[in-house]
């Protein structure tokens, strides 16, 4: 007798698995990679990140940090939409200076109403208020931080570093093998805060490859070449960059220009 198959279907944890480990990344509810980014009428290089969590060691930075915010109440929970988040949300992005979903449905779900991810959400309160929210996919032996948001008038927490290191804590703690942060840019610094966590134990992922290596900047300046190669470097209209990068294998999908949220997703908003 053939098996009745699930009424709501998930990704199966080892497919994820798979999946992160060559460079693919959750957007609302598919997978996707990318190698290039147009920002500022220029191309820049994606660089996949990952952190082997038997090797991560917290310094002085880290520990300090989770000092500071031991007051706060903490709570994990499977995802489930709330106004609360909503609201938490719209607050965030009022503040920030960088594209992002204009709501918490628009980055996860996009319309669809069953979520094919196993995702958690990491809640932080100060007292009853809700402070700040991370969300993340699980596999069978990986973690995969989604999104982080915070309310602006705790920014001196770090917040944003905070919930990464609260999701290295909870991947530790169910015996994970691998946590995904994301990716960096290189030549572009507003994502390299993914490198606090341990930058000892991070990972990236070789495009060309296939392959993972010790994080090194002088490795992710050579991928970037070769990725570049042959790609004409001079100042492009910004939606024809992004039209000519849609191209390239592995540019973003065609339909996700910039100012859309190609441009966060895969990445953890701080």
């Amino acid at each position: 007798m053939a098996a009745t198959p699930p009424q709501h279907p998930i990704i199966r944890g080892d497919a994820l698995d798979f999946y992160l480990s060559q460079g693919y990344y959750r957007m609302h509810q598919d997978l996707f990679t990318c190698r290039f980014l147009p920002l500022d009428d220029d191309l820049y290089t994606v660089h996949w990140l990952r952190l082997r969590l038997a090797a991560v060691h917290y310094g002085p930075a880290q520990r300090r940090l989770l000092r500071l915010n031991e007051p706060f109440i903490v709570t994990i929970r499977p995802f489930q939409l709330t106004a609360e988040y909503e609201a938490l949300y719209a607050l965030y992005r009022s503040t920030i200076t960088f594209d992002a979903p204009e709501t918490v449905e628009a980055f996860l779900l996009a319309g669809a109403t069953h979520n094919v991810f196993s995702t958690h959400v990491l809640e932080v309160r100060d007292k009853e208020q809700l402070i700040a929210v991370g969300i993340f996919d699980s596999g069978a032996r990986s973690l995969a931080g989604i999104m982080n948001f915070y309310h602006p008038a705790y920014r001196r927490y770090s917040l944003g570093k905070y919930l990464m290191l609260l999701k290295t804590n909870y991947a530790r703690l169910h015996q994970k093998t691998y946590y995904y942060p994301g990716y960096l840019v290189h030549g572009y610094s507003k994502f390299d805060y993914k490198l606090f966590p341990c930058l000892a134990a991070t990972e990236v992922f070789d495009a060309l490859n296939g392959g993972w290596l010790p994080f090194n900047w002088n490795t992710v300046a050579a991928h970037s070449a070769e990725l570049l190669t042959g790609w004409p470097r001079k100042t492009w209209p910004r939606t024809t960059l992004a039209k000519q990068a849609a191209q390239l294998p592995n540019g973003p999908p065609a339909d996700k220009l910039p100012g859309q949220p190609w441009e966060l997703i895969g990445t953890e908003a701080r």
